[in-house]
């Protein structure tokens, strides 16, 4: 079984003794109970991580840890942005979790006009704050070295922006012509996908979308729900730009 991985900081990431404490040294000693001789993997969430072993446990939330090696990672080509329209209840947190399981580098939350969900006041920047949570959390039980960036709330022209900026550009949805699995995917640069909420994407919406670049595309023949899309688009990706190669 791969070693655990927890999140620390930067100066941690170092060859040496260092010692892990706070919330992830507490979890590492009291959950996850690690002791010595054990495989642990500290990262900044950024490419960089810090493989070692397990010298000391003491109270409830200090790890000793002789890191003997430290690695970043390159950036992944091509970049895999979705941006996810908010799906109802906490499946906007599931479809996070299991995108940043797959390999997604990059989720916007996105205000599509028939999103039953809204962030507004306090509950976006709670919201918000859970997806980022999640994310970190999925990061660190994939083993992942670099976590996903949860951006902001985008807007539909917000959207529509950086998929004009993007090497490739597309839209979820049923009645697309074309097959994501048969689509011409750029070796480098960024990819975004949009998925629709419950409701679909709007007319007017896909409409702002094509103006940018993006065209519609078929996942196959069964229609997905807004939170498992994304993360079977992402599987996709991965698996026909090389990046599971």
């Amino acid at each position: 079984m791969s070693a655990p991985v927890f999140l620390a900081d930067a100066g941690l990431l170092r060859p040496g003794t260092v010692v892990l404490d706070g919330p992830e040294g507490r979890h590492a000693v009291s959950v996850r109970r690690l002791r010595p001789g054990e495989e642990v993997v500290l990262t900044d969430g950024a490419g960089t991580g810090a493989y070692g072993s397990v010298t000391a446990a003491e109270g409830k939330d200090r790890l000793e840890v002789a890191v003997r090696e430290v690695r970043t990672e390159p950036a992944p080509r091509p970049r895999i942005t979705v941006v996810q329209a908010l799906p109802k209840g906490d499946r906007g947190e599931l479809a996070v979790e299991t995108m940043t399981e797959t390999g997604v580098d990059a989720v916007v939350p996105w205000a599509a006009s028939r999103a039953v969900t809204r962030w507004k006041g306090e509950r976006a920047a709670k919201s918000l704050a859970k997806w980022r949570n999640t994310a970190r959390e999925a990061g660190k039980q994939a083993r992942r070295l670099r976590f996903p960036e949860v951006a902001g709330l985008a807007a539909t022209r917000e959207v529509a922006a950086l998929l004009e900026a993007a090497d490739f550009a597309a839209v979820l949805h049923e009645e697309g012509s074309t097959p994501l699995a048969s689509a011409a995917l750029p070796e480098a640069g960024e990819i975004v996908l949009v998925v629709g909420p419950e409701g679909g994407v709007a007319p007017e919406e896909l409409e702002v979308f094509a103006r940018a670049g993006a065209a519609p595309l078929r996942l196959g023949p069964s229609v997905l729900r807004t939170s498992t899309a994304g993360t079977a688009a992402t599987a996709v990706l991965l698996a026909r730009c090389g990046r599971w190669g």
